[in-house]
């Protein structure tokens, strides 16, 4: 695709919570947390919403662009947990961003951790059919919530709340493209993380105790390392095949920062050197599906991305699947 990333942001709520914090609240001993997540402080939604996340990533992305928001005519949300169910989040986003009815396109798209790679390509696609000339793609996490503090303490401090958002227009000649885009599938794993309720699966008023049972994020560990253990490496190799990429000509791993240590093994399992990865995990917990353009924020304006650069940016969500996006800057 002849789409080039014209402008990021990046946004988290004002409140810092630290492990050790969450150690002393929950009566275990210090380092305990610590040890078991490799996180050691994340950003916890108390007066903000996730709109109003969303719209701060997109007001600093718009001006990184250089653009204003009347010149957006096409917003993708790709969040993992949307606002409500229904209707979509990213309408209610081009509202507070002051579009006028009718001046753009708005929904959105879910793959869980992946949201925002689905959504930056259904956006690029669009881009080049000619539907639309500037995209703004975002997520918006409030990831604090429904967690197992009680049952699974070290899954539930591994999550941290952000936001961050892209600005997406055609690229003319010599101007970076996305080389490649994939993402493959693997559903024998389907159970192994998720929330069970809020969709359509338990009726709150006729199931209110299997409702309850499963309204808290679980997480088959083991399972997801093994699965990713078995194909992620062959997967990374088929994206680089379809970009025509040797793993050499990576310049930056932009991964989902699922946790410190995952990304670790990442790097131990594909072979990309641990300074070639943008690591923020343990600064910024495990944001869902903001991850990737958060980390990507991050390295843009650490002056860790140029033009000319390779990028690749890898993830994995629950359902299982994984996702990847080669991308020439």
């Amino acid at each position: 695709m002849r789409i080039r990333i014209v402008g990021t942001g990046r946004a988290v709520p004002a409140e810092r919570v630290t492990t050790r914090a969450l150690e002393e609240r929950l009566g275990l001993c210090q380092g305990a947390l610590e040890t078991a997540t490799g996180v050691v402080e994340r950003y916890v939604c108390v007066a903000e919403s996730q709109i109003d996340l969303a719209c701060a990533a997109a007001h600093l992305a718009l001006e990184d662009a250089g653009i204003e928001a009347r010149a957006v005519d096409l917003i993708i949300g790709g969040c993992g947990v949307p606002y409500q169910p229904l209707p979509a989040t990213a309408p209610l986003v081009m509202q507070r961003l002051g579009l006028a009815d009718g001046s753009a396109a708005a929904f959105d798209v879910n793959s869980t951790c992946l949201g925002f790679l689905t959504a930056f390509e259904t956006a690029g696609r669009m881009i080049e059919a000619g539907q639309c000339e500037t995209a703004l793609v975002f997520s918006s996490e409030i990831a604090s919530r429904a967690l197992p503090w009680q049952d699974a303490p070290e899954v539930a401090a591994l999550f941290g709340d952000g936001a961050a958002a892209a600005v997406l227009r055609r690229a003319e000649p010599g101007e970076g493209k996305v080389a490649a885009s994939l993402m493959r599938t693997y559903p024998s794993a389907w159970e192994a993380c998720g929330i069970g309720s809020g969709g359509t699966r338990f009726d709150f008023r006729n199931e209110p105790e299997a409702f309850a049972g499963h309204s808290l994020f679980h997480m088959d560990g083991k399972e997801l390392f093994r699965l990713t253990s078995r194909h992620f490496n062959g997967f990374v190799d088929a994206l680089l095949q379809r970009a025509g990429w040797r793993q050499e000509d990576v310049d930056l791993v932009v991964p989902h920062q699922a946790s410190p240590f995952a990304l670790a093994h990442m790097a131990r399992q594909t072979g990309f050197a641990r300074e070639k990865l943008v690591d923020i995990a343990a600064r910024f917990g495990n944001q869902i599906a903001a991850s990737i353009p958060f980390a990507l924020d991050v390295a843009r304006r650490d002056g860790r991305v140029a033009a000319g650069m390779k990028l690749l940016l890898l993830g994995t969500s629950a359902g299982v699947s994984f996702g990847g996006m080669a991308v020439e800057i």
